[in-house]
C-alpha cells in the first residue's frame, strides 16, 4: 500500500513539473487579449518572449516640459534585463501606467503609456 502511494506521489510530482515547465513558454496573443494587462503581465511578457523590440511613440522632452511625439519611430532590439525603463518604455508605477494590447500582422505586444511618454514592447508572432 505504501509503495503504491509513493509511486502515485512521484507520478503526481512529475506531472506537475511538466505542466509548470510547458506553461512557461511564449505568451500568446489570445492570452494577452483576454486578460487585463498589469505590471505583472508586462513582466511575464518580457520574461517569456524570445526576442524583444521597442517602438517609441512619444517621450518626455525637458526643453518644452511636455511629452512630444517621436519623429523617427523604428524598432530597436532590447535586452530582457533592461526592458522596463530603458530605450523607450518607462514605467512610473503606483497605478499611473496604462497598458493596452498591440497587434500587427507580424508582431504583437504591450503598449505602455504614462507621463513619461508612450512606448510599445513588441515580439514577433
Amino acid at each position: 500500500m505504501i509503495c503504491k502511494i509513493l509511486v502515485w506521489y512521484c507520478y503526481l510530482n512529475l506531472y506537475l513539473h511538466y505542466q509548470l515547465t510547458t506553461k512557461q513558454n511564449k505568451m500568446t496573443t489570445t492570452a494577452l487579449k483576454t486578460k487585463k494587462i498589469t505590471m505583472a503581465t508586462l513582466k511575464s511578457f518580457i520574461r517569456k518572449s524570445e526576442s524583444l523590440f521597442v517602438l517609441t511613440i512619444s517621450s518626455f522632452d525637458g526643453m518644452t516640459d511636455c511629452v512630444e511625439k517621436n519623429n523617427n519611430q523604428e524598432l530597436l532590439a532590447v535586452s530582457k534585463e533592461n526592458a522596463i525603463g530603458h530605450k523607450g518604455v518607462w514605467c512610473v508605477g503606483s497605478s499611473r501606467d496604462w497598458f493596452s494590447f498591440y497587434e500587427t500582422e507580424t508582431h504583437y505586444g504591450i503598449k505602455v503609456s504614462n507621463s513619461c511618454g508612450c512606448g510599445i514592447l513588441i515580439t514577433s508572432k
